[in-house]
């Protein structure tokens, strides 16, 4: 088990050289289908496949998780793949900032148009003392609509009320 220590925000626009970067295609799938924001999630990014459970450590505070993560084959992803679950596709860029690497998500599909930016720490004074960044527009951590298990199977429409709630854009990028 892993503690992960992160922090969400909308992206405003796009920041410069983003299509410079590292980038990666994910698809999740997210278990069972039926809960309104499952936490359990299989994953393929690039050629890795993996399963994923993640859950608040104290209370709502959805900073800071408890995660656990193991590897699956393609062939067991191929398998798992196939459980009727929300699904939610996106391109993932590693972009530097500082001596950060902002996780910048573009969705694809039915959640084209929106953008979220993830920065990992490694203490709690580090995800504390962290100034959002120019081409953030503000931080949703504690939101749920930007969970992943929330958001999957989703259209960019059933979230728009909650964006509009921050005057978020839409996004092409």
């Amino acid at each position: 088990m892993e503690i992960e220590l992160e922090r969400t925000f909308l992206l405003k626009e796009k920041p410069e050289g983003l299509e410079r970067c590292k980038s990666i295609e994910i698809l999740d799938i997210y278990i069972p289908q039926a809960v309104p924001h499952p936490i359990l999630r299989i994953r393929k990014r690039g050629n890795v496949f993996e399963m994923t459970k993640k859950s608040p450590i104290k209370n709502n505070d959805s900073s800071e998780q408890k995660e656990q993560t193991i590897s699956l084959s393609e062939k067991e992803f191929a398998e798992l793949s196939a459980l009727s679950g929300k699904r939610s596709r996106k391109i993932r860029y590693y972009y530097p900032v500082d001596n950060f690497t902002a996780e910048i998500d573009i969705f694809l599909d039915n959640l084209e148009g929106l953008a979220l930016v993830d920065f990992e720490f490694n203490s709690t004074e580090e995800k504390r003392n962290f100034v959002m960044p120019e081409f953030c527009l503000t931080d949703v951590t504690q939101e749920e609509f930007v969970a992943g298990g929330f958001l999957a199977g989703k259209k960019y429409s059933d979230i728009e009320p909650f964006l509009n709630k921050y005057n978020y854009q839409k996004l092409n990028i």
